[in-house]
């Protein structure tokens, strides 16, 4: 078979999680972090989120694929909508849909009244211009619509999408990346990309940018909307405001002082000191967030599958579970629960014993060769440097000296794509979570041949696996149970070739003032908090 990786197949969301060290006194944290007063907001009107990193890393909506999802969910909207608790798409900027016996024609119908912060209304034809547009840049999270051989607006209600193959166009349209609608055609704008980069944003969303302040602590401000579509009646934030929060103390200080309204994460020792305080609520739940230990199929001794199964065997998972408190569940497969695809019997299996067998098989361990390995991780994400210390300790028992690496996101990512392979990592530690509720995210690409490395950082190529990732998607439109096979075939023969290890699946842990309601996780946007749906209570 001929190995193919086109961008719109493999390009996806920047995994980045930036994290933080409990290393300063929480007083001393707090000292730092008090803003003027004339900056802090109204808590009653705004919503104030304490994010670890940057919150806008790009603002085209139809490439941006990293943390710009948190405050981007806000300002745009898709055609559906994903909801946890049906596990089924829901209206939004489409009002109904249908599909054609063969699963190759959908239907939308699009929601009259609708109005582009720039002040147009939205049309059927707006619809058809932005996906089209999302998918001609082939950028970011593009590869969702690699279905879609035409879209046709057929009147300002109605727009068509027509297919190669069959695919679950509703549940695509409700992605967090690469789905949002949006104005393509702003009065006196004539390079629409430059345009985005520069801050502005044409959404249909409940809020609008305010005020955009890259590199500073608060980093953005966004205001309601007056002629949102869903109207302002009843309690809702009037604004919502992302400020940059690296260190947990500095957070867990800002939320007691009541100047921030929302943390994403802070660490479990700090989590644990909000719960029963009856001034803020602290809410736990699952996510489709794996973290990913990626091993080099390409060079050094994990080109060895008998290696790569022995390094899967000496991790102590339940070392790391425990030690992160409740921040983690273990991983089986490397689908997370909750998700369709996810089964409970392909976890890894710690058993130090069978690590050593399998490393003297190949030379190395106790009395045989040293091994060296280069490991990468995130800086200043303390639960991966955690992980990373961990699999350090467990690997030196082996013989093995496992070389840490904590270095910048984009730095590690660039030296995991190099051009030279030789100066490419051994193990490189990363967070990887859907675009949409769909386990194909992992597979198109994690483990897709690619002919350059983008996200595929295992540099793993399994032509028949390939063939299964090209087939999956039909079948996921037309036949679920056969779709739901395959994705335990594919799995299991991960655990074959062994290109990865699946570390833990967060648990995500976040902190808020009791004064919060509504609040509800939503794994298919990952950490997202959708304003206009959570409201200040008395």
């Amino acid at each position: 078979m001929a190995v193919r990786c086109t961008t719109e197949e493999v390009e996806m969301r920047l995994a980045r999680r930036i994290g933080f060290f409990a290393v300063f006194a929480l007083v001393a944290a707090a000292c730092e972090a008090q803003p003027p007063a004339e900056e802090r907001p109204a808590r009653e009107e705004t919503f104030v989120y304490a994010t670890t990193s940057e919150a806008i890393v790009g603002w085209d909506p139809a490439t941006e694929n990293s943390n710009s999802i948190l405050p981007l969910s806000n300002v745009y909207e898709t055609l559906t909508f994903y909801d946890p608790e049906t596990q089924d798409v829901e209206p939004l900027l489409a009002t109904e849909w249908s599909t054609s016996p063969d699963g190759l024609t959908w239907t939308f119908k699009v929601r009259r009244g609708v109005k582009f912060h720039t002040g147009r209304e939205m049309t059927a034809r707006d619809v058809e211009a932005s996906i089209e547009r999302t998918i001609e840049l082939g950028q970011g999270a593009a590869y969702i619509w690699s279905a879609v051989r035409s879209i046709e607006a057929v009147d300002d209600e109605t727009v068509v999408f027509r297919l190669k193959h069959p695919a679950p166009i509703d549940l695509i349209a409700s992605a967090g990346y690469a789905a949002y609608i949006y104005d393509t055609k702003v009065e006196g704008v004539e390079d629409l990309n430059a345009w985005f980069e520069e801050g502005n944003e044409t959404g249909t969303g409940p809020y609008r940018v305010a005020e955009w302040n890259p590199g500073e602590e608060v980093e953005l401000r966004l205001e309601a909307f007056p002629d949102y579509w869903q109207g302002w009646d009843g309690p809702h934030y009037q604004r919502v405001v992302y400020r940059v929060v690296p260190e947990a103390t500095t957070s867990a200080q800002l939320l007691r002082a009541g100047e921030v309204t929302f943390v994403q994460r802070m660490t479990p020792q700090l989590f644990q000191t909000f719960e029963g305080d009856p001034g803020f609520e602290t809410v736990e739940g699952s996510s489709w967030q794996n973290l990913l230990a990626l091993l080099n199929t390409r060079k050094g001794p994990l080109a060895d599958v008998t290696v790569r199964r022995a390094i899967s065997y000496a991790i102590d998972y339940e070392g790391i579970i425990s030690a992160l408190q409740g921040a983690a569940v273990p991983s089986s497969g490397v689908v997370p629960p909750g998700l369709w695809g996810h089964f409970d019997d392909l976890g890894h299996v710690h058993d130090p014993g069978r690590a050593a067998e399998l490393l003297a098989e190949a030379g190395y361990g106790p009395g045989g060769a040293p091994m060296e390995l280069e490991l990468t991780y995130t800086q200043g994400d303390a639960d991966e440097q955690l992980v990373a210390t961990i699999i350090k300790s467990n690997l030196a028992d082996l013989n093995v000296d496992v070389k840490v690496r904590g270095l910048q996101w984009q730095t590690q990512w660039a030296k995991a794509k190099s051009a030279d392979p030789p100066e490419r990592q051994d193990i490189f530690i990363f967070y990887w979570w859907p675009d949409y509720a769909d386990p194909i995210s992992w597979f198109a690409n994690l483990f897709h041949c690619e002919d350059e490395p983008f996200f595929n950082l295992s540099y793993y190529c399994n032509p028949r696996l390939d063939e299964m990732i090209d087939a999956v998607p039909t079948y996921t439109a037309t036949d679920r149970e056969r779709a739901l096979a395959m994705y335990r075939e594919m799995q299991e023969i991960l655990l074959e070739d062994m290109p990865a290890v699946y570390l833990y699946n967060q648990n995500y842990q976040h902190t808020m003032l009791s004064s919060v309601g509504g609040y509800r996780i939503n794994p298919a946007y990952p950490n997202v908090v959708f304003a206009y749906e959570v409201f200040p209570e008395e």
